[in-house]
């Protein structure tokens, strides 16, 4: 079955409006109602949350994949949505989501349904496909695109005795979309690696391409990217890597290398194995706490710092009603900026990092907590302890009161747990926290603020650098982190500096593609083409199939350009107030915009030319 018989025009939406996740599968469902694929609105959406719920279908690169399988469903379909501006649709990676896929598949799928799913699912790993889709105008381009790269898969030849040969299974809860993207991103990066792979997808039409005994026992490791239970008793006695399905989207390359150094203990049921991954979830934890602030925290710190750098085009001092230059309006911009929008950024971080931790009942005592770190100086560093500390302390509470009566169970979270809660963080905040940790805010803010130009200089290469190293991982996100930190406190010039950063990777490997046309292959000139845009919208990650192709000499080029443009972004003293927007914010920074569109162009110049020197020809090897 091709994916064109699921998907048509009366399906297809090519200007979606809004700016939330709710209102995107609203728009999205009510897409496929009108077209009579599906006879109950509102059970059909049930269904799409109850699979939100269970993880965000946000996969991370601009897409959105909902999905459901239920009897509301009519006949199977794909609904196609785009947003040039993005939705917020909690993503993986933090980032708004562009294109949107939802998938109503009927309770009785048959299999060529699910596997022209599958196909779609593998299509979109292709940056070419995303960016051909996303500049498409026409409902009939999209069906030309989606049936250009619709292409059956031929069944992978069973494995003998290899060295390099590893398995792996995938499975997400409903079975539709993150299974296969998960088995075809791993299949892809193994290819580029050399290594020989095997994958068991495990989707709502059953287990396809399963493993046999043979090749488990042939293989040097497994890999297990699942978010449900699989079969684990036939892996007895090998290395298995676990991990959530989204890894084997986002990190395939780490978990191949984990298996090729068999990084794992040998699976025997239960034991070491358990307290591995329970040690490995908690460490992810904290990450996934932290993001689940920022990510929130980013819409404040985002709309604030554009509305307070437009009030500043009337003058800098034009919101001072004594200084010659006051307008009314840009005192107005800049009270609901920067008196309300960043006002709310350190409660904000607190109150869902404390909610990510605690569930609901955590949110109020963070929220208490980050405004008392706010208002008592102790700025983003206090709103990430507050966030913690009131999130730990709720799951604390919740252990103390676990034995109360069934009858009381609905004050807990009315009463108990937001009293005491708010209590005891507020308590800690006002006697323990907040002091020590205003002082010390204080004096990282004045060292930031009173820095020497050559200390500032070395500063914008180090975040250049850390900018440049994984483009979106833990590294990256430090950085991006510790920049949108000092925001709240007043310290605008290393954001600046991380944006022009975070841009050149990206913009370098378009200039390149561009350039030095005989050392790239075609697909790799097609997404360069992508990376123009991805760069010029501060999407670091665009350049992540070239890194990974060609780690060696594309990683070490990169950060000498992120680096060049960093240091040249702290050199100027330009200042920037929103974190996120790329070349739609350069107009705003402070200390001159075509300084900073200069520092950013030449650092992406640099790594394009080294990039261009170091490779070699297509034709001549790597």
């Amino acid at each position: 079955m091709k994916i064109t018989e699921l998907l048509s025009k009366d399906t297809i939406l090519l200007h979606m409006t809004g700016s939330q996740k709710e209102e995107a599968i609203n728009q999205l469902v009510d897409v496929l109602y009108k077209a009579e694929k599906i006879t109950d609105r509102d059970a059909f959406k049930t269904e799409i949350e109850k699979r939100e719920n269970l993880s965000t279908t946000g996969i991370g690169d601009g897409i959105a994949i909902p999905h459901a399988k239920t009897k509301a469903v009519k006949e199977a379909a794909i609904a196609f949505g785009k947003s040039v501006s993005g939705i917020d649709y909690e993503a993986l990676d933090g980032k708004p989501s562009h294109l949107f896929f939802m998938i109503a598949a009927p309770e009785g799928a048959n299999n060529t349904h699910l596997e022209a799913l599958a196909r779609l699912s593998g299509m979109l790993m292709k940056v070419e496909v995303r960016y051909q889709l996303l500049t498409a105008a026409t409902p009939d381009e999209i069906l030309d695109i989606i049936n250009k790269y619709d292409k059956e898969e031929t069944q992978e030849p069973a494995a003998g005795d290899r060295s390099n040969f590893i398995v792996a299974v995938t499975g997400c809860p409903t079975g539709i979309a993150h299974t296969y993207m998960a088995a075809d991103s791993l299949k892809a990066k193994a290819a580029e690696m050399g290594v020989e792979i095997k994958v068991e997808t495990n989707g709502s039409g059953g287990a396809k391409n399963v493993l046999t005994e043979v090749e488990i026992e042939n293989a040097i490791a497994v890999i297990v990217a699942a978010d449900i239970n699989v079969d684990m008793e036939r892996f007895k006695g090998k290395h298995v890597i676990q991990a959530a399905v989204a890894d084997g989207i986002r990190r395939p390359e780490h978990l191949i290398n984990r298996a090729l150094n068999q990084d794992a203990p040998i699976y025997s049921g239960t034991g070491s194995t358990a307290k591995r991954s329970t040690e490995k979830a908690q460490r992810k934890g904290f990450y996934k706490h932290l993001m689940n602030g920022v990510s929130n925290m980013l819409p404040f710190v985002v709309g604030g710092g554009i509305l307070i750098a437009i009030s500043f085009m009337f003058g800098y001092n034009s919101a001072n009603p004594h200084d010659p230059t006051y307008n009314p309006f840009a005192a107005v911009l800049k009270t609901i900026g920067g008196g309300n929008a960043f006002a709310l950024i350190v409660p904000v971080l607190a109150g869902f990092i404390a909610l990510s931790i605690a569930d609901r009942p955590g949110f109020a005592p963070g929220m208490v907590g980050g405004m008392m770190a706010a208002s008592g100086g102790a700025g983003f560093l206090g709103g990430l302890i507050a966030g913690f500390l009131a999130g730990y302390i709720v799951l604390l509470l919740k252990k103390v009161f676990i034995g109360l009566p069934k009858s009381l169970e609905g004050i807990k979270s009315i009463l108990i747990y937001p009293l005491l809660g708010i209590l005891i963080t507020g308590l800690l905040m006002n006697y323990v926290i907040d002091t020590p940790v205003a002082w010390l805010n204080g004096e990282i803010t004045q060292w930031l603020k009173g820095i020497g130009q050559g200390n500032a200089i070395l500063l914008g290469v180090l975040l250049g650098l850390m900018m440049a190293f994984d483009m979106g991982g833990p590294v990256n996100k430090a950085a991006y982190v510790f920049g949108t930190g000092l925001l709240a406190n007043g310290v605008f010039q290393p954001m600046a500096a991380i944006m022009a950063a975070g841009m050149v990777p990206p913009l370098a490997l378009a200039i390149a593609t561009t350039i030095f046309r005989n050392k790239f292959t075609q697909e790799d000139k097609d997404a360069g083409k992508a990376c123009y845009v991805m760069g010029l919208s501060f999407i670091t990650e665009g350049a992540i199939p070239f890194a990974a192709a060609d780690p060696f000499r594309v990683i070490p080029c990169n950060m000498i350009g992120a680096a060049i443009a960093g240091a040249l972004s702290m050199a100027f003293g330009i200042g920037l107030r929103a974190p996120h927007g790329g070349i739609f914010v350069v107009p705003l920074v402070q200390g001159g915009a075509l300084k900073y569109a200069f520092a950013i162009l030449i650092g992406s110049i640099v790594s394009a030319l080294l990039i261009g020197i170091l490779k070699k020809p297509v034709n001549a090897g790597k």
